[in-house]
């Protein structure tokens, strides 16, 4: 019986201590638990889109869902690895501020996967390197040199030219994967100044709450004005219920593996992996809602790609 519990032990270390590097690193886990991580998040747009399209669910509503269900997921696993001790965090307003920052880039997502194509949606959001660089030059003071500029440039270029057929289209909804995208890099640069003395999984909990807090709030005052978008509601069947517990498990789990691939890998060679999210995005767009970029759209997004990996390519240097 000693060996059982020491495994558990070893576990319960692993998953709890806070994000760091450590030595010995495992290449192909890390690459394994990065694609494990990455492939299936657009999944939860997907069945968010679903819900907002034919389930009759508010994007308010589902984000809320989300949320509600990663904290209800991840509190008995730190419960059970780390004690009632787990469930207190050393950051705990940071880390529902993160949560809140998170929450508003999820219903910006949600919001705009009901009126967008999938994979259009998913591109535009991946500009948020650039904000995020931005943000660190003007708050953070980090250098940036003028080829990263210039790559945010192109890489906003390419945003735009995938927005523009969607604007004429949706409308403003088009310019809501921006603002996700700038709640995320928010999230971001509030992790780079704060540093991260909590563990993922315990980060992963408490932005739960947050996100909770905000999504319940945003809903209490739909409920009040009758926004459509934001119509407190419960799941209509069984199948509803399964699917939006199904967002708050690849919420919460996928993003930790990413995280503890990160972890056991430098960012350089993860990087480029994080934009395979585009490619299950398309599939699951033309499979489920017969929806695929136009080659215009497709030229934007190779736009976006690499002008991202630039950046990735010159944080990394030396």
């Amino acid at each position: 019986m000693a060996a059982p519990r020491l495994l558990r032990k070893t576990a319960a270390m692993n998953v709890l201590a806070p994000a760091r590097q450590r030595p010995g690193n495992d290449f192909a886990q890390g690459i394994i638990m990065m694609l494990c991580g990455v492939l299936p998040l657009p999944i939860m747009d997907g069945i968010g889109k679903y819900l907002a399209t034919a389930g009759t669910m508010a994007p308010g509503q589902t984000t809320f869902y989300r949320f509600f269900f990663q904290f209800a997921l991840t509190a008995p696993v730190l419960l059970l690895l780390g004690g009632r001790a787990a469930l207190r965090p050393r950051q705990w307003w940071p880390n529902l501020l993160r949560g809140a920052l998170l929450g508003a880039s999820s219903l910006a997502i949600f919001t705009a996967v009901k009126y967008m194509p999938l994979a259009d949606t998913i591109a535009i959001f991946f500009v948020e390197p650039f904000i995020l660089t931005v943000f660190s030059a003007l708050f953070l003071r980090e250098r940036v040199g003028w080829p990263q500029w210039l790559a945010i440039a192109t890489g906003f270029l390419g945003a735009l030219i995938v927005i523009n057929p969607s604007f004429s289209r949706f409308g403003v909804v088009a310019v809501l994967p921006l603002v996700s995208a700038a709640m995320f890099a928010s999230y971001m640069l509030l992790n780079r100044a704060l540093g991260r003395r909590d563990s993922p999984l315990t980060m992963q909990y408490a932005a739960g709450i947050g996100g909770s807090l905000l999504l319940g709030l945003a809903l209490l005052g739909g409920g009040l004005s009758g926004s459509a978008n934001f119509l407190p509601s419960l799941p209509a069947t069984k199948l509803a219920w399964l699917l939006v517990l199904c967002i708050g498990a690849i919420s919460a789990y996928c993003h930790l593996l990413i995280v503890a691939a990160f972890q056991k890998i430098p960012a350089s060679i993860l990087a480029p992996l994080q934009y395979l999210e585009i490619v299950s995005a398309s599939i699951i767009g033309y499979l489920v809602f017969n929806d695929f970029p136009s080659p215009t759209k497709l030229f934007g997004i190779a736009v976006i790609v690499l002008s991202g990996l630039f950046i990735f390519w010159r944080q990394e240097r030396p």
